[in-house]
C-alpha cells in the first residue's frame, strides 16, 4: 500500500530487497528461540530507522489448526471518512473513539443511536492519537511515538493528566482494573493506571511464533482482543498465556464497501482498526481508520471459518 494523502499517517513502508525479505523469514523461524530487544519487532523486518509500524505485518493465522470465526452483520452505522480511528470503546452506556494523525487527533463521545460524534477535545497538533481505556471515571489516551498519555474525566472530557511510557503507544484496553497496551510489537503490558506503572509484559503467540503488529485492543469477556495491523485479522488472546486461542477475520467486510470507498481507504492507508464491546448487552462493533461503516458484529461470533475461500460476511 502506498502512503496516501496523509504523509504524517502511520502507514507501513514495503520492504523492497529480496535479502531483507529472505532474512525476515529465517528471523521469524528462530523467532522463539531468540527474546530480541524488548517491545520491538525483530530487526530483519524493519528498515533500519524505522518505527514498529514499518514493519512487515505478520502472516497470519500460522497454524491451520486455530479456529478461524466468520461474523455475521448484525448492523451498520454511517462512519465518518475523515476519522484514522485508533481505538473504539463502550464504557457504561457511552461509546467513545480516539482518532489519529499529526493536527487531526481527537477524543470524542459518539451519539449512541447515530455513532455521529457528540463533543470533542482535539490534541495539540504535534500529538498523534492511538489506543484508548477507561477505569473508573478517568478515560486514558495514548500517543505514537511521544511517549506521553493523557487523562480526561470521562463525565466531561476535560483533561486531568498525565503520564509517561517507554516506546511507542497503539492499543489500550481495560479489565475494569488493570490497562493492558500494544506498542506495535509482539509483547503486550500490563500497566496499574495508578501512576501508570508496568506490572509485566506477556509475549504473543500462535502455535509457538511470535504475533507482532498488535494495534488496537479490547478486553472481551476473559479475552483481550487486538487488530492485527494491516491485516484483517482479530486476535483472541489468553492473557494468562499469551497464546492466540482464535481468529476473527473480517476480510468479507470490505464487500460492503463501494469500489470508490475501498480506493479512498487504501489510499490514506485505512486498514481495520477499532474494536469496542459492551459486556452487558453483548454488542460488538468494529470499524477502521477512514472507514465509512461502523458494524455491529453478532455474538457471539459465529461458526468457524475455511482456512481458505469463502472469505465474506454472511
Amino acid at each position: 500500500m502506498t502512503l496516501g494523502p496523509f504523509p504524517t499517517a502511520r502507514t507501513p513502508l514495503r520492504l523492497a530487497l529480496a535479502g531483507t525479505l529472505a532474512l525476515a523469514a529465517c528471523a521469524r523461524d528462530a523467532e522463539s528461540a531468540s527474546d530480541g530487544g524488548r517491545s520491538t519487532i525483530l530487526p530483519a523486518l524493519m528498515p533500519q530507522g524505522g518505527t514498529n509500524a514499518d514493519a512487515k505485518p505478520p502472516e497470519v493465522p500460522f497454524s491451520a489448526s486455530t479456529p478461524r470465526l466468520q461474523p455475521s452483520v448484525v448492523r451498520t452505522w454511517a462512519h465518518d471518512t475523515t476519522a484514522y480511528t485508533q481505538g473504539l470503546l463502550f464504557h457504561e452506556g457511552r461509546v467513545f473513539e480516539s482518532t489519529g494523525l499529526e493536527g487531526r487527533s481527537r477524543i470524542r463521545e459518539l451519539d449512541t443511536a447515530t455513532l455521529a460524534p457528540r463533543r470533542q477535545v482535539a490534541l495539540p497538533a504535534s500529538d498523534f492519537g492511538e489506543g484508548i481505556a477507561a477505569v473508573g471515571a478517568r478515560l486514558y489516551q495514548l500517543t505514537w511515538k511521544g511517549g506521553l498519555g493523557r487523562v480526561y474525566d470521562i463525565a466531561t472530557l476535560a483533561p486531568v493528566d498525565s503520564f509517561h511510557y517507554e516506546g511507542e503507544g497503539w492499543g489500550l484496553a481495560s479489565n475494569g482494573r488493570l490497562l493492558y497496551m500494544s506498542d506495535g510489537s509482539s509483547e503486550i503490558r500490563v500497566i496499574d493506571p495508578d501512576g501508570f506503572r508496568e506490572l509485566r509484559r506477556f509475549r504473543v503467540t500462535e502455535a509457538g511464533r511470535r504475533v507482532w503488529a498488535l494495534n488496537e485492543l479490547e478486553w472481551v469477556r476473559g479475552e483481550l482482543w487486538a487488530n492485527v495491523y494491516e491485516t484483517t485479522f482479530i486476535a483472541r488472546i489468553d492473557p494468562a498465556t499469551g497464546q492466540v486461542t482464535g481468529w476473527v477475520d473480517l476480510a468479507g467486510l470490505s464487500s460492503r464497501f463501494t469500489a470508490s470507498q475501498r480506493n479512498a481507504i487504501d489510499a490514506g492507508g485505512g486498514v481495520a482498526n477499532g474494536i469496542a464491546f459492551d459486556s452487558t448487552a453483548g454488542t460488538l462493533l468494529v470499524t477502521g481508520k477512514l472507514w465509512p461503516r461502523v458494524f455491529q458484529l453478532a455474538w457471539p461470533p459465529e461458526a468457524a471459518m475455511p482456512r481458505s475461500g469463502g472469505n465474506r460476511i454472511r
